[in-house]
């Protein structure tokens, strides 16, 4: 069956809302705020007057965090189990009853040869719970009370691996496209309520999630993670929807234009790890 042709009247990556959202005064929780992505939009956005709270799974790291950032509020929790989400959820309303926006960061990005007959069925669908369940289940706990605000937000942080898979990272970049499509549903179910719902495409970054891959990522292509931050915060207050900082732009436009070249490219790393094991 033919697909039927769609008529936009506004390209998506300039989808934006006709009035802005104020980054100043709010109470904003960011899952994974311990490091990368998270640390720094916790940062930024302290520095722009909000109240920011931050989760992560090693307690450690958070008071780490909160020696860095004094301002900063932490919270001991695991995305990727729905009983700690419902824990979370009671005690920061009960703390911080004006929380009004919800940036899902979380994530964990890992090389996987799926020839690996030592990983079980349960480790093989980590990045799942974290990267793709996580969020789900943060928005659906979080969703009723940002409902009852008269301004809030949603920010799911996606890939530009959402885009094309990176055959050596196979189950992140399911998680990541899963998260996107689930992002686009959410805005339009929530298109009659006061709750924006943005997406920040991030291409690969200079971050500890990228580090564990070495050789098999061209650092030059890496964006600075703070020039990437900086595009997300400029994106929130502009009303951008759909955000998509430096290499992004081009992997949106290559997974277009030239899909099979873009794959094939990325499929470099791969080649190399099975000639290893012929």
């Amino acid at each position: 069956m033919q697909t039927p042709s769609v008529s936009l009247p506004v390209p998506l990556f300039h989808l934006k809302t006709t009035k802005k959202m104020e980054l100043k005064n709010n109470t904003i929780l960011i899952t994974g705020g311990t490091s990368g992505f998270g640390l720094l939009f916790a940062s930024k956005l302290i520095e722009l007057g909000n109240t920011v709270i931050i989760t992560g799974r090693n307690l450690a790291k958070l008071e780490e965090t909160k020696k860095q950032l004094p301002n900063i509020h932490i919270f001991q929790s695991d995305v990727s189990h729905p009983e700690a989400i419902s824990s979370l959820y009671e005690q920061v309303i009960k703390q911080f009853p004006q929380l009004n926006i919800l940036i899902n960061n979380a994530g964990e990005m890992r090389k996987i040869n799926l020839h690996d007959t030592s990983i079980g069925l349960y480790d093989i669908t980590r990045e799942i719970e974290i990267n793709l369940a996580g969020p789900v289940r943060m928005v659906q706990q979080f969703l009723p009370h940002l409902k009852t605000k008269k301004s809030a937000a949603i920010l799911n942080v996606t890939s530009g691996l959402a885009l094309v898979p990176f055959p050596l990272a196979p189950i992140y970049g399911a998680s990541k496209s899963g998260l996107r499509a689930y992002t686009k549903a959410l805005r339009i179910q929530l298109k009659k309520t006061n709750i924006k719902v943005f997406e920040l495409v991030a291409p690969g970054a200079n971050t500890p999630l990228n580090d564990k891959f070495g050789g098999d990522v061209d650092a030059s292509m890496l964006m600075d993670a703070t020039k990437l931050i900086d595009v997300a915060i400029k994106g929130l207050a502009a009303d951008t929807l759909e955000i998509y900082p430096g290499m992004a732009r081009v992997i949106k436009l290559m997974s277009r234009l030239a899909p099979g070249f873009l794959l094939k490219q990325l499929s470099k790393p791969v080649d190399a790890m099975l000639s290893k094991q012929n």
